[in-house]
C-alpha cells in the first residue's frame, strides 16, 4: 500500500465538488433539500403514530414545506420535479412526498382560509432572498423582486401588526433600491447589512409565531 501512494500520490488530492462560491451553495442547497425531506418523513411518522401534538405538527410542518419550497427553487435546473431528485440520491420518504405534493400540513384543511399559507409564504421569502444574496445575486433588478414579493405578502397577513419591525426594515430597503438604476449592484458592506436585516427579521418572526 505504501508502494502504490508513492507511485499515485495523486490518490491523495483532495477532490472538490465546487470550483466557486456560487457552485458551493448549490451542493449546500441540494444538502439542505435532502435534511428537510428526511426531516419532513420523520415529522410525519410522529404525528402518525402520535408522539407530537396537533399544534406543534402544524407549525413544524408549515416551516417544512416552506423550507423545501424554497430548496427546490435552487436546484430547479437539475431537478424538474422532486420525485426526480429522491430518485437520484434513493430517499425513500413517501410520506413526505405526498405532503409536498398536497402542499399544506395534514391538520390544514382545504377551506382553512390564508393565514397558513401566508405564513407559508413569508418563510419561503425570507429563505429564498437569502439564497439569492448567498448565490452573489445583487443587482437591483435582481434583488428587489425578492424584497417587494416578501413585503406585499407580509402585508397580505392581517395578524401581523402594522409596525413589525421587520416590516420596516424590508420597507427601507425597498426605498433605497428604488432610487438606484436597475443595473446598479449592491456592494459588499450593502450586501452585508440586508443579510443581517433579514436574518434578524426572520427570528422576530419566527418568534411572533411562537407567540400566537
Amino acid at each position: 500500500m505504501a508502494a502504490a501512494s508513492a507511485n499515485w500520490p495523486e490518490l491523495y488530492d483532495e477532490v472538490k465538488l465546487y470550483k466557486n462560491m456560487r457552485e458551493r451553495e448549490k451542493y449546500d442547497t441540494m444538502a439542505d433539500l435532502f435534511a428537510v425531506i428526511n426531516t419532513l418523513q420523520c415529522l410525519e411518522k410522529a404525528y402518525i403514530k402520535d408522539a407530537v401534538n396537533a399544534k406543534d405538527y402544524q407549525k413544524a410542518c408549515a416551516t417544512l414545506l416552506a423550507q423545501y419550497k424554497s430548496a427546490f427553487k435552487q436546484v430547479q435546473s437539475m431537478y424538474k420535479t422532486v420525485e426526480e431528485f429522491m430518485k437520484a440520491y434513493k430517499m425513500d420518504c413517501a410520506a413526505a412526498l405526498e405532503r409536498i405534493r398536497e402542499g399544506r400540513p395534514l391538520t390544514v384543511k382545504d377551506d382553512a382560509g390564508n393565514t397558513t399559507k401566508c405564513v407559508a409564504d413569508i418563510v419561503s421569502g425570507f429563505i429564498t432572498t437569502m439564497d439569492a444574496l448567498k448565490l452573489d445575486q445583487r443587482s437591483v433588478d435582481e434583488v428587489q423582486p425578492y424584497l417587494r414579493e416578501l413585503y406585499d405578502t407580509m402585508n397580505r397577513l392581517s395578524s401581523l401588526p402594522a409596525n413589525f419591525d421587520g416590516k420596516t426594515k424590508i420597507n427601507g430597503w425597498l426605498q433605497t433600491l428604488s432610487s438606484m438604476q436597475a443595473s446598479d449592484e449592491l456592494d459588499d458592506s450593502q450586501i452585508r447589512q440586508l443579510l443581517h436585516d433579514l436574518d434578524s427579521s426572520y427570528a422576530e418572526f419566527n418568534n411572533f409565531l411562537h407567540n400566537q
